[in-house]
């Protein structure tokens, strides 16, 4: 059994879940293995991704950070990540006995503000936040289907159809949509019908009523704030928005590990 350093690290058992679903290794020059651990690796990008510091910041005791940035990048482009993530969703889902293809989800967005990283980013009017918006939908148990970041200036019908066409290519299972009352606008739902054969159903909040836990619709804001647990994810620091929609993954991940790992 191997000690922990951090909260953040990987426990042998969420280690040996993410081992068996990497890409195998290649011998390094003249056959020589591979000096540095995939788990080191791992564990402190998952460090990053908690913590909220710098790649520049990570401390001694990991790989170099170097190291550490070029292989989250490189993975982020071979679509480790992601298929990392579609794995343990299908194990999520049999782990809560549920079938591998959902086929109902939410909608919603989240506005966060951005650093002075650079890239694109939008004022938000309603939220009063300059930044940036994920855009997820998300399935009855709240594990991430698609997300999409977009300047935050973008209202939530105009982005509607780019998340739920990445949601109706990964899951063509899915029949029906609940949103909140924004998505109602522009003709969203009739739009939605014909581009997708998606049944988009408005949730609405009751007359007069301020806080209210709306039927279905609580469920993507408990995702969101268990994204939000992680400090990478309280601000969008990232210059590139594809490297946003990797870390919001990466934030599932773990997720979804310490859900399946619960003791």
């Amino acid at each position: 059994m191997r000690i922990t350093k951090y909260p953040s690290d990987l426990t042998d058992d969420q280690w040996e879940r993410i081992r068996r679903l990497l890409p195998k290794r290649r011998r390094g020059k003249a056959g020589r293995p591979r000096a540095i651990d995939r788990r080191d690796l791992i564990d402190a990008i998952l460090y990053l991704l908690r913590t909220g510091c710098q790649w520049r910041m990570l401390p001694k005791d990991f790989p170099p950070w170097g190291t550490v940035a070029s292989q989250f990048y490189r993975w982020r482009t071979s679509g480790v990540w992601e298929r990392l993530h579609q794995a343990l969703y299908a194990q999520t889902r049999e782990f809560e006995n549920k079938g591998p293809k959902p086929t109902a989800g939410i909608i919603d967005s989240q506005s966060v503000k951005t650093t002075e990283q650079g890239g694109p980013r939008g004022y938000d009017a309603g939220k009063k936040v300059n930044g940036r918006k994920r855009h997820v939908v998300v399935d009855t148990l709240g594990l991430l289907i698609a997300v999409v970041v977009t300047p935050a200036n973008v209202q939530d019908y105009d982005a509607a159809p780019l998340v739920l066409a990445a949601a109706k290519r990964r899951f063509r299972s899915l029949q029906l949509i609940w949103a909140d009352g924004i998505y109602g606008y522009c003709q969203l739902v009739d739009r939605v019908w014909l581009m997708f054969t998606l049944v988009l159903e408005i949730v609405k909040r009751p007359m007069g009523a301020k806080f209210v836990a709306l039927p279905r619709r609580w469920v993507v804001e408990r995702t969101l704030a268990w994204l939000s647990r992680s400090r990478r994810l309280s601000k969008d620091y990232e210059r590139s928005i594809a490297v946003s929609e990797t870390m919001v993954q990466l934030g599932m991940i773990h997720v979804m590990l310490r859900r399946l790992t619960v003791a």
